[in-house]
C-alpha cells in the first residue's frame, strides 16, 4: 500500500535552483545572444511586456534552437549543489517535490531526471520552433498558486504542509498564499514575505530551513 504524501515542497527554478541566472539567459549564452535576453528581461521588469509577450519573443529570437543545444546549456548551467540529494531525501520521507517555473518546459523538464516528482513550466512548441507559441500555455506569477493548489489537492496535502522556495517577484503570489516559505538568495521583492531566508550555494541549507518551519508549526 502506498504511503500518503505528507508534504509538498514547491521550488522555483530561475534564481532559486539556478543560481544567479535563468534558463533563458543560459540558453542565450549558448546561442551567443545574451544581450537580447538581457534587454528582454529589462522590458519585463519595467512592465513593458508580460510573460506571454516574453514567450512570443523567445520563439522569434530562437528559430533554430534544438534539443541538443538545450541539453548542453542545461548541463553547463550554474545549479545549486545538493539538488539530487534533496530530491532523494524528500522522496525517502514520503513527501513530494515539484518545480513550478514560468521558464520554458523544454529546459525545465530536464530536472525530472534529477529526482523531482513534478515539473510544471510554460509550454512551448516542439523544437526547432515551426509554429507560434500558444499564449495560454505561458505561465504567470498567479499561476504558481493555482498549480500548487492543484498538486496539493491531487495528493491530499493540507495547505499548511506546503513549503515554497523562491527568490523573486514571480514568487510573491505564492509566498503570500502559503505560511511556510523560504527565500533562496532572494531579492527585495520577497522581503517581509519569506518566513525564512537562505543565502548560499547548497540547496540542502534552504531545504533544512523549510523542514524547520514545518517542525516549528507542529
Amino acid at each position: 500500500m502506498m504511503m500518503p504524501v505528507s508534504v509538498l515542497r514547491a521550488f522555483d527554478m530561475d534564481g532559486t535552483l539556478l543560481a544567479g541566472s535563468s534558463a533563458c539567459l543560459e540558453l542565450a549564452r549558448a546561442l551567443g545572444g545574451a544581450a537580447d535576453i538581457e534587454a528582454l528581461d529589462e522590458r519585463f521588469v519595467r512592465g513593458e511586456i508580460d510573460t506571454r509577450g516574453y514567450g512570443r519573443e523567445l520563439v522569434r529570437l530562437w528559430p533554430n534552437l534544438t534539443p541538443t543545444v538545450v541539453a548542453d546549456a542545461f548541463a553547463a548551467s550554474p545549479w545549486l549543489t545538493g539538488i539530487r540529494e534533496v530530491c532523494a531525501d524528500i522522496r525517502r520521507r514520503g513527501e513530494r517535490s515539484a518545480v513550478v517555473t514560468m521558464s520554458p518546459d523544454f529546459f525545465a523538464n530536464h530536472l525530472l531526471a534529477w529526482g523531482f516528482d513534478d515539473v510544471v513550466a510554460s509550454r512551448f512548441p516542439p523544437l526547432p520552433f515551426a509554429v507560434p507559441v500558444d499564449p495560454t500555455g505561458i505561465l504567470t506569477p498567479p499561476d504558481k498558486v493555482r498549480i500548487v493548489q492543484r498538486l496539493r489537492a491531487r495528493h491530499g496535502i493540507d495547505t499548511a504542509r506546503c513549503v515554497a522556495y523562491g527568490d523573486s517577484m514571480s514568487d510573491a503570489p505564492l509566498f503570500r498564499h502559503l505560511v511556510a516559505t523560504v527565500g533562496v538568495n532572494a531579492d527585495t521583492h520577497l522581503a517581509g514575505l519569506a518566513a525564512a531566508a537562505y543565502q548560499g550555494s547548497d540547496l540542502a541549507g534552504a531545504y533544512a530551513l523549510g523542514r524547520s518551519l514545518l517542525a516549528a508549526a507542529g
